[in-house]
């Protein structure tokens, strides 16, 4: 799961993308927006959306990088909010558990 956190704490995205993305994520909620990003159904474990984030969100990123004329703002924004939304998710859940082992996080 650190792989997963590293490779989110590594991405370079334009200021104005992560700073919008930063406001939306506090208001996340992902049994209301994970689905509508990734299917409806049964809402992944954190790590499992995590992934399915990062790959959605880096073919979006192909698309507003080349031009294309695809390339939806509001879908790329909705994937990173989501992607920073889990990661927070997963970071408190890793922290949890070390605290229950009694280890430092």
């Amino acid at each position: 799961m650190q792989d997963i956190l590293g490779l989110i704490d590594r991405l370079t995205r334009p200021r104005l993308l992560i700073r919008a993305a930063r406001l939306g994520a506090a208001d996340y909620d992902r049994d209301r927006h994970l689905p509508r990003l990734l299917g409806y159904g049964q809402v992944p474990r954190a790590a499992d959306a995590l992934m399915r984030l990062l790959q959605d969100e880096a073919v979006v990123n192909s698309q507003r990088k080349s031009g294309d004329a695809s390339y939806s703002l509001t879908r790329h924004l909705d994937l990173l909010i989501a992607m920073m939304g889990e990661a927070r998710i997963l970071r408190a859940s890793q922290e949890s558990r070390a605290r229950q082992a009694g280890k430092p996080a």
